[in-house]
């Protein structure tokens, strides 16, 4: 492969796939398509005009913003001039912009909209390293990125060239910060070598090529999204963005993409978008939607069932299924998915109706990723977070921790080797803080990360994550946090899905003034009790949940409790719901899984 730096892989992909819409956005309601030769011009221009701004080689700018092909622009033309792009989330506070822009020292700032523009602006002087901040979107009052472009007029193309040819596929190509769910942002450095190891390692899974679409929508500051579109570009295809998460369906019907890559809890909404239009299904037609569902709940890549089923798996495909692709633009052949567990139910279904759902795990610290389940069925085992990339090394340490060796290994945390020593030992294993295993073929699981075990004031540890994700599994859980730590038992604060609550309600003859009275009512309840009874099935005595309470407000970024990558900062949750955890303890009756006696909960 002759890609040696990341911004190479635009040249590479004009010498062999020459795309007339190599990046694609929606621009005043029609698609706006770019062709690699553009693309490869305005990010020279864009080189050209850091040079102009005056940075100099390992300087840092940051970008946020949602995806977009100027995001690739800036991108790209950053690194071609030996700069440092550190993409942040749109989402995070002001108090952890400075925070990362004073630690990288970023010099400037390219922001999509108005909101942005003013959260930065807030913030610019406590920031003394920033020179400049400019918008993508064209706004009164704020310095468009075009006015940027201007600093390229009069540069020599040679000083770019010179800058260019210097820069070597060791060097740092982008610092991503970390969220974490304790603590200040850690800046993982990334060369150019740990993302293109993780693009030739992953493409030989991924039957893509230059005739296919990819739908890009996870925020391009995350290391998954990042370095997928990397791929798609580098292997030919064309990439589309999407206007926003509430325009999927209809972007993904106007594009018809190929492939796409989402978190679970994605997908799952999808699903029970799906299967709540089956209950309003009615006769032969409902019956029909529930007997493909269940069928589809059996599939087994590795085991797929012959004679019979398949003839009954066929039909359905063809009444019921179908339709399921037509939501998705109709080309679809497979999801990409990581950063949390996907239901295995969800895999079966979705596999089973023709597409194959590529559960793969990594972190910001591999570059990201580490393993995934292949498109090919056979090399591909539900419930697995896959098997490693080709060129990964991958052990199980005594006390279960997944180890990672190899070239997709971060070069290590900006400014702080104290930390980086902690993750990374003298051999060169990083220590990834999961817990997992490895069956006789090589497929992983990861059965929770080593700091968030408890141990009950029994003696008995409890990995919550696996019972959360059991939990999650209903259509009428949203979120749900497994507490116990030092305690006689395990609890549960349960955040319910409540439009599929008011969807049951209503189909059980239930009728509420408010939310509130739904949720304080003893046949909701109930049917929580039971869903979390069900779920208890699949765990020992100890793990099993013996109380909750349910938490009206859906947890969130923008509220504290929630990772920019969606995943609950524990301690800040039980810290806000103190007083409810302590009302599931306080009780002293049978601890049989109930719900908490709290008015509302």
């Amino acid at each position: 492969m002759d890609i040696q730096r990341l911004f190479d892989i635009p040249r590479y992909q004009q010498q062999r796939y020459p795309k007339p819409d190599a990046l694609c956005g929606k621009v005043n309601g029609g698609w706006k398509k770019h062709p690699i030769e553009e693309v490869i011009a305005t990010m020279d221009r864009v080189g050209l005009a850091f040079i102009g701004l005056g940075l100099k080689r390992d300087d840092k700018i940051a970008i946020v913003s949602n995806n977009r092909p100027e995001w690739n622009f800036v991108d790209y033309g950053a690194m071609q001039a030996g700069l440092v792009n550190v993409p942040v989330y749109p989402t995070i506070s002001e108090e952890d912009y400075v925070f990362i822009f004073n630690d990288a020292e970023v010099k400037a700032v390219f922001v999509s909209d108005g909101a942005l523009y003013e959260k930065v602006n807030n913030i610019r002087v406590r920031v003394p390293s920033l020179q400049a901040v400019y918008t993508f979107d064209e706004l009164f009052g704020a310095p468009h990125w075009s006015e940027f472009l201007k600093y390229a007029d009069g540069v020599d193309i040679a000083k770019l060239d010179a800058i260019r040819d210097a820069v070597t596929t060791d060097d740092v190509a982008s610092i991503i910060y970390t969220s974490g769910t304790t603590g200040t942002p850690k800046g993982v450095m990334l060369s150019h070598r740990n993302v293109i190891a993780d693009i030739v390692g992953a493409k030989p899974i991924m039957p893509v090529n230059h005739t296919h679409r990819a739908l890009s929508f996870l925020p391009l500051n995350h290391s998954f999204e990042k370095l997928l579109v990397y791929l798609y570009m580098a292997y030919g295809l064309s990439v589309y963005y999407a206007e926003s998460m509430d325009t999927i369906g209809d972007n993904m019907r106007e594009v018809k993409p190929h492939i796409f890559t989402a978190v679970p809890r994605l997908l799952e909404k999808v699903y029970e978008r799906i299967v709540s239009k089956g209950y309003e299904l009615k006769g032969i037609k409902r019956a029909l939607f529930f007997w493909a569902l269940k069928l589809g709940e059996r599939w087994d890549n590795q085991n797929p069932p012959g004679g019979l089923y398949m003839a009954q798996m066929n039909l359905a495909r063809k009444l019921i299924f179908s339709k399921w692709k037509e939501a998705l633009g109709g080309d679809v052949m497979m999801v990409v998915t990581g950063a949390a567990p996907m239901p295995e139910k969800l895999c079966r279904v979705f596999t089973a109706a023709g597409i194959v759902i590529m559960q793969g795990y990594g972190l910001t610290e591999t570059s990201p990723a580490v393993s995934v389940n292949r498109y090919d069925l056979k090399e591909n085992k539900i419930g697995t977070i896959g098997q490693p990339l080709d060129g990964v090394r991958v052990k199980i340490a005594p006390d279960g921790e997944l180890l990672v060796k190899g070239d997709i290994v971060m070069k290590g945390y900006y400014k702080r080797p104290d930390l980086t020593a902690e993750v990374i030992d003298a051999d060169g294993w990083l220590h990834t803080g999961d817990i997992g295993e490895m069956d006789q073929d090589g497929f992983m699981k990861i059965t929770d990360r080593k700091k968030e075990l408890f141990k009950t004031s029994g003696g008995k540890y409890v990995a919550p994550q696996p019972i959360e994700n059991k939990l999650k599994e209903s259509m009428l859980i949203e979120q749900a946090v497994v507490v116990g730590n030092a305690r006689k038992y395990v609890g549960a604060l349960v955040v319910p899905s409540v439009a599929n609550l008011k969807a049951w309600c209503t189909r059980n003859r239930l009728s509420f003034d408010s939310t509130e009275d739904m949720l304080a009512s003893g046949e909701v309840k109930n049917k929580i009790k039971e869903v979390i009874d069900d779920a208890n099935k699949q765990f020992g005595h100890v793990e099993q949940v013996k109380r909750f309470v349910l938490i009206p407000n859906e947890w969130t970024v923008q509220s504290g409790e929630l990772t920019p990558t969606l995943k609950p900062k524990r301690k800040i949750i039980e810290k806000k719901f103190e007083k409810e955890i302590e009302s599931m303890y306080a009780q002293t009756s049978d601890v049989r899984p109930q719900p908490s006696d709290r008015a509302g909960a």
